[in-house]
């Protein structure tokens, strides 16, 4: 095949094509059908001039005419930026105001459990001794506690921090695939580690350096946590009791919506992490005021709360359920 006679023949439709693709969105129905014809021979045209191999500067602009051609028969899809606002004012607020229960009520016993510990702790003379030398715990409450905060730059503290409490968070909800179990150990870890700290502190009668150290980042940080740990119980519930739907279909429901509170509680606990490595660690070094980090951190919990409960709200009474557009199609089952 001569190219070069091939191209001639056909040149004036390809700029014909070209022509209708600029003027896509004013096009009458004859040009419409006349675009879509000559995006088809186009196409044809492209695998011809392809399969030849004589001309590769022809296939790149034929390539990118039929692509312009593709997108204006097929209509754009919504711009990535617009799925991400999206995702962050419907899907996952949704999602977070549907669970709210499940993460409320582990809120509230891992908040039991941790005031459980820290009271046994500042209560038993002899528990506190079991948990190290007495150097060693005046170590810790008079400079290795605050001393967390500010030993690494705190940049790098704040991502080192972030990625951490991303980590458990994710295990969190993956280990609800296993009826919940191992997600209650995470819960309670963290829980017992919290409570260990906060008596050891509170027993040597500086309560103030932690809660004032500890809240700041803490409220939205253990919010986050409680939010991944009730979606992981549910995620277990589910496959224990799915209802009236069936075991995977139930199963694989709950796991579509938990992969978009995974994904948004990344944005939330890069939030809590720059609180925790800038604000908590200037509160620590007495740059801040103890006063002005806990404010800082009471703002962010309300704001996180209230996006919930308004936004979340709103798109779940609208029939927002944080499942896939696409999701499988389900059939009626007895």
């Amino acid at each position: 095949m001569d190219i070069d006679v091939f191209a001639a023949a056909h040149a004036r439709e390809w700029e014909r094509l070209d022509e209708l693709v600029r003027r896509r969105r004013s096009l009458s129905g004859e040009e419409i059908d006349e675009l879509v014809d000559l995006y088809q021979r186009v196409s044809t045209h492209l695998s011809v001039v392809r399969s030849s191999g004589q001309d590769p500067a022809l296939v790149g602009r034929l390539s990118a005419q039929v692509a312009r051609a593709r997108s204006a028969v097929t209509g754009a899809h919504a711009s990535a930026w617009r799925d991400v606002g999206g995702f962050f004012t419907r899907v996952f607020p949704a999602v977070l105001y549907r669970l709210r229960w499940w993460w409320i009520g582990t809120s509230a016993g891992t908040l039991a459990v941790a005031g459980a510990t820290a009271a046994w702790i500042t209560a038993n003379p002899d528990v506190l001794h079991s948990l190290g030398s007495p150097e060693h715990v005046a170590q810790y409450v008079d400079y290795g506690f605050a001393n967390y905060y500010m030993e690494n730059p705190r940049g790098s503290f704040a991502a080192q921090v972030w990625t951490n409490n991303a980590w458990v968070s994710a295990q969190a909800i993956i280990f609800g695939v296993a009826l919940g179990l191992p997600t209650l150990v995470v819960l309670l870890l963290n829980a017992v580690n919290v409570g260990i700290a906060a008596g050891i502190m509170l027993a040597h009668g500086e309560g103030g350096v932690f809660f004032g150290l500890i809240l700041p980042h803490g409220m939205l940080e253990l919010t986050a946590v409680f939010v991944a740990g009730g979606v992981g119980l549910k995620i277990g519930w589910t496959i224990i009791a799915p209802g009236d739907r069936t075991r995977m279909r139930a199963l694989g429901e709950e796991a579509r919506a938990a992969i978009a509170v995974a994904l948004g509680l990344v944005a939330v606990l890069f939030v809590s992490g720059l609180i925790e490595g800038l604000v908590t660690g200037n509160a620590a070094a007495g740059v801040l005021p103890i006063p002005v980090a806990l404010g800082i951190g009471a703002l962010a919990e309300v704001l996180f709360l209230a996006y919930v409960f308004t936004v979340g709200k709103k798109a779940y009474q609208e029939g927002e359920t944080g499942d896939i557009e696409n999701a499988p199609a389900a059939v009626p089952v007895a």
